[in-house]
Formats: structure tokens, C-alpha cells, sequence
């Protein structure tokens, strides 16, 4: 009776070792595709200036992109916002359409951001288009 314990203990022993080495494994192919996840996200948002969308099961990953990516898209977005001055005259017309621009303009960062950190944007976007809305409406 006391070898058939003791070969249990034996069994349940190798067992945790086991479990110990598959828990450090996992642990470390998890860091291994989040830092490449990381890595990823960084490459895009240089080369295509937004950033990536988690699928829909993923509801909770928050990344705050490096310094370094930070000042890239900085670099970037002056160059995409060359149209910008091209409206700049009509907005200087009507000051209510130019400070709708400017909660526009704000709104739509904000719902970037919360799309790249994949949080809810449901408010964000009724937001934009309540504000799109005053825009044509103040146009008209």
C-alpha cells in the first residue's frame, strides 16, 4: 500500500513540474506575440498612419504606442493636413462653421485614439455625426 502512495506522490509531483514548465512556456509565447502584436501596430500606424482594430472577441488591450511612433505620425499628419488651409478661407467667413471644424476635427482624433485603443466608440461616433450635422446645417 505505501509503494502505490508513493508512486502517486511520484506521479503528482512530476505532474506540477510539468504544469510548471507549460505555465513558463505559455507565459513566454504570450510576451512573444504581444511584443510582435506591439511591434506590428507601431510598423502600421508609421506606414499607414492609423492604428490597427482588435477583432470584435478582443474587449480589453491597451498599447500606448512608443515615443519614437509618436513623433513619426507627428512627421506625418502635417503632410495629410495640406488640404486643410484650402478651406480655411471659407471657415474664416462664418465663425460658427469654424469652431464646428475645430469640435469636428477634435471629435474625429478622439475616436481615432479610442479606435486604436480598442475602447467603445459608439458615443464617439454618434458624436461625429451630431457635430457633421450643425456643420451642414450652419453650410446651408
Amino acid at each position: 500500500m505505501s509503494d502505490i502512495l508513493s508512486e502517486y506522490q511520484k506521479w503528482k509531483q512530476q505532474g506540477e513540474d510539468l504544469r510548471a514548465q507549460a505555465r513558463q512556456a505559455m507565459e513566454a509565447r504570450f510576451r512573444e506575440l504581444l511584443t510582435e502584436a506591439a511591434h506590428l501596430a507601431d510598423e502600421y500606424r508609421a506606414d499607414f498612419g492609423g492604428g490597427l482594430k482588435p477583432p470584435p472577441a478582443i474587449t480589453a488591450f491597451r498599447y500606448k504606442a512608443s515615443a519614437h511612433a509618436r513623433k513619426k505620425t507627428a512627421k506625418a499628419k502635417p503632410a495629410g493636413k495640406a488640404p486643410a488651409p484650402v478651406e480655411a478661407p471659407a471657415a474664416k467667413a462664418n465663425p460658427k462653421v469654424a469652431g464646428l471644424q475645430k469640435r469636428l476635427a477634435a471629435a474625429k482624433k478622439k475616436l481615432e485614439d479610442a479606435k486604436t485603443a480598442g475602447t467603445a466608440t459608439r458615443v464617439l461616433e454618434d458624436r461625429v455625426y451630431e457635430i457633421e450635422d450643425e456643420l451642414r446645417l450652419a453650410q446651408a
